[in-house]
């Protein structure tokens, strides 16, 4: 039985302040969550919550994910970026060109996101945060449309896209080259199962779509934690986890 894409975990530094500025930011409810971590909770029952976990090394490179969040309305743009500039984030400079529209700024914990100008046509209707924008390949693309059961949007000169069949967020893949990836990712994925699923079926469903088990250090060589999860890594070496049912 396919696992849904649950949550998307951010390693942080400091988990409880970075959840409370992407709460400021896009107005989701907290909920507190074992082990030191907090959690988001989007509006209504569709769409991913986000987590908030200890654990982030200190920031080297760019991720390989961002958000880009949508705008209604050139005032809409703009306060957005006020507010998130008032709970803590900062102007970034990646090489922006002054007449693109959209906004680049980091989070308290460096983490880069855009805030996208109005009438973007391919973030029409897809919610606040319109898109995880990541650096991927089309294989990776391709294997997330199977693993998760989201249709490709966009498949195109090596890009990709996803959106799930209900709508909201798209994640996206800009096609090579990808930069190297340098130690742990700071964003990932979490699959849940619903209960009485195989866990055992599901990850070697994905094992066959092109994943494989991380090495968790634990000797075992089955990427099995003693928390519950399966840690995993994608066909571009990606971690993500899959959650045992209950």
């Amino acid at each position: 039985m396919t696992g849904r894409l649950f949550a998307i975990r951010f390693r942080a530094t400091r988990p409880a302040e970075l959840a409370r500025f992407w709460s400021g930011v896009l107005g989701w409810e907290r909920a507190g969550e074992p082990d030191d971590g907090v959690a988001l909770l989007p509006p209504g029952d569709a769409g991913f919550r986000l987590r908030f976990l200890p654990g982030a090394e200190p920031k080297s490179a760019r991720n390989r994910a961002h958000f880009d969040l949508t705008s209604a309305s050139p005032e809409d743009q703009r306060r957005t970026v006020a507010r998130a500039l008032e709970l803590g984030g900062s102007h970034l400079d990646v090489g922006q060109l002054p007449e693109e529209g959209h906004v680049v700024l980091a989070d308290p914990d460096g983490n880069e996101f855009c805030v996208i100008e109005p009438d973007n046509a391919f973030l029409a209707d897809t919610g606040v945060i319109g898109a995880l924008a990541c650096d991927g390949t089309q294989r990776v693309g391709h294997f997330w449309s199977e693993a998760l059961g989201w249709p490709l949007v966009w498949d195109q000169d090596e890009e990709t896209a996803i959106q799930s069949p209900d709508g909201g967020t798209k994640i996206t893949w800009g096609g090579p080259p990808v930069a190297p990836q340098t130690g742990a990712n700071r964003l990932s994925f979490e699959l849940a199962l619903p209960a009485g699923a195989d866990a055992e079926a599901e990850v070697d469903r994905l094992v066959a779509l092109g994943a494989r088990r991380a090495n968790t250090g634990t000797g075992t060589g089955t990427g099995e934690g003693d928390d519950g999860y399966v840690r995993m890594l994608d066909p571009d070496g990606n971690e993500f986890s899959v959650r045992r049912p209950g």
